[in-house]
């Protein structure tokens, strides 16, 4: 018989076989729990495999919650919504006052709300945890985001600490805030994630479509590109991929992938929610954008035989290949500052708006290791909310702002080198378009003001006398016809 574990996890897919065995290597004893038991089983043996570690498998929910030290700690990694709601109900009807159920996946964030009220009734704690990392993140140390009780949060916060990827600032986690904090931020997160993996691929789009690069002269680039300013996760995977050859015929395998991108939803609520917000988020919308048409792929087939006579793009055009290079470098570094600049801003209207007192800061450097955003540039961010909390962007911070101006010619070069040739590049676009709207002091939006006082009385502002005003535009532009 197995002694009194110190925490339990239900769901044993992937991410909870390896955040489980993450748990027991760090000197915690943990109970393990899925609804089909041979996940129970494999887990069990991994487990011995991997060093005999203290993994302990049960094949019934009661037994399961009853082996766990009180007051009980559950981690859930079930797939979001109505299976969530399923898991908790078999095991709360064996768990007692004061036991904590944390749920580690990607959940919409008004769930954990309810779901922490819910259970609040029943004397249950319940955080809504964020894990980012992937498979590898979550065996070897992730990012993990829980927001919801604070109690429950001081329940785990040990096991956290060292379960979580370690970096020069300490581990990657901390307490977000309340409510569904947790799972909004992790569901930004997802959002510049979005935005970081189109930026880079509008990059091998343009050096390879543009530069000619062959897979190797790309996989030397990321390489280099990875000793730098744009050092990260992304960017040492995408330089791994160039590298692979196929094993099921000639040539790479990157080049048999086919074009067409899944996602699971975070991404579509990150712009359903800076819509909701009315935060502008055009890389991460983009990003979206382009998924969507990726996945008319067949549509695309046909479209290009459609439009097969015709000519895109200025052949005429003659290509630097090292030059074309460092401009590439400067036009992604430059794009993937507005990304983040974006998500930033999205997570603290949410925060001023649920009333969370969310650390823009701190949400950087928890980043900076085990997540799949983890770059060195976290660093700068929080450094510059650091030296201002109240930075209303990323774009104006002293650093940041520089580092922009630097690269502006670059960037431009890369955009219309694109345009010109016929490649899209509608992240890279539409973060020059942000930069470019973000630093006018004045807009166009007057026109858009008069038009919509013209055909709706909308009113307007003007510039030099305060109030609002309506004109009857319709009627002065016939008189000024008579």
């Amino acid at each position: 018989m197995a002694p009194p574990t110190r925490i339990g996890l239900a769901g044993l897919a992937v991410m909870g076989q390896n955040l489980a065995l993450n748990i027991a290597e760090k000197g915690f004893p943990i109970s393990v729990y899925n609804r089909s038991t041979e996940k129970v089983d494999e887990t069990v043996q991994r487990a011995k495999a991997e060093g005999d570690l203290p993994v302990y498998g049960f094949k019934d929910p009661e037994s399961f919650v009853k082996s766990i030290q009180a007051p009980r700690v559950i981690i859930l990694l079930v797939k979001a919504g109505p299976p969530v709601d399923a898991t908790i109900k078999t095991l709360v009807a064996h768990m007692e006052k004061g036991d904590c159920i944390v749920d580690g996946g990607n959940e919409w964030y008004e769930n954990t709300e309810r779901r922490e009220k819910e259970l609040a009734q029943q004397g249950l704690l319940y955080l809504g945890m964020g894990v980012s990392g992937g498979e590898e993140g979550a065996r070897n140390g992730p990012s993990m985001m829980p927001g919801g009780s604070y109690q429950a949060f001081k329940y785990i916060e040990d096991i956290l600490l060292k379960v979580a990827a370690q970096v020069d600032s300490g581990p990657c986690v901390t307490y977000i805030g309340k409510g569904g904090s947790g799972n909004f931020v992790k569901m930004v997160h997802n959002g510049i994630e979005y935005g970081d993996m189109q930026l880079i691929a509008e990059a091998y789009d343009v050096l390879k479509s543009a530069g000619k690069l062959s897979n190797e002269e790309l996989h030397e680039v990321f390489s280099e590109w990875n000793k730098g300013e744009l050092l990260s996760f992304l960017i040492e995977i995408t330089a791994d991929i160039f590298s692979i050859k196929d094993d099921k015929g000639e040539g790479h395998l990157v080049d048999k992938v086919l074009d067409k991108t899944g996602m699971k939803g975070t991404g579509k609520w990150t712009v359903q929610q800076a819509a909701d917000l009315s935060v502008a988020a055009p890389t991460i919308a983009a990003s979206l954008d382009s998924r969507f048409l990726s996945g008319l792929k067949e549509e695309r087939v046909k479209a290009s035989k459609v439009f097969s006579s015709g000519v895109f793009g200025d052949s005429s055009i003659i290509v630097d290949k090292q030059k074309l290079i460092d401009d590439v470098r400067q036009a992604l570094y430059a794009s993937k500052i507005c990304s983040y600049a974006q998500g930033m801003n999205l997570i603290r209207a949410k925060s001023v708006e649920q009333g969370w007192g969310l650390v823009l800061g701190e949400l950087a450097r928890i980043w900076k290791g085990g997540c799949i955003i983890r770059a060195i540039f976290l660093d700068r961010i929080k450094q510059a909310y650091d030296r201002n909390p109240e930075l209303p962007n990323l774009l104006v911070d002293p650093e940041f702002a520089k580092e922009i101006l630097d690269r502006q010619s670059a960037w431009r070069r890369v955009v219309c080198l694109a345009v010109n040739s016929g490649i899209s590049t509608p992240g890279m676009s539409a973060s020059l378009a942000y930069f470019d709207t973000y630093r006018r002091d004045r807009l166009p939006a007057n026109l858009v003001q008069a038009q919509r006082d013209y055909f709706g009385a909308h009113t307007y502002e003007r510039t030099d006398v305060p109030g609002s005003f309506h004109t009857e535009w319709f009627k002065l532009a016939r008189q000024s016809k008579i």
